[in-house]
């Protein structure tokens, strides 16, 4: 029987992109639900614009 984990897979996207027009990055990891229920944000790099960015949690 497999176990059931508070692990999900959750997509973050870039929040700076949209504002200039250009295609959001998204990036895939993974996080424990117990721990942060919230949404989960990061400083990830955006090769659009060539720097790093806010990327959020999308659901």
């Amino acid at each position: 029987m497999a176990k059931k984990g508070a692990r999900l897979i959750i997509t973050l996207e870039c929040t700076e992109a949209k504002a200039e027009g250009k295609p959001a990055s998204r990036y895939t990891t993974m996080k424990n639900k117990q721990n942060h229920p919230e949404r989960l944000e990061m400083k990830k790099y955006n090769p659009f614009l060539r720097r790093h960015t806010v990327h959020r949690e999308t659901r």
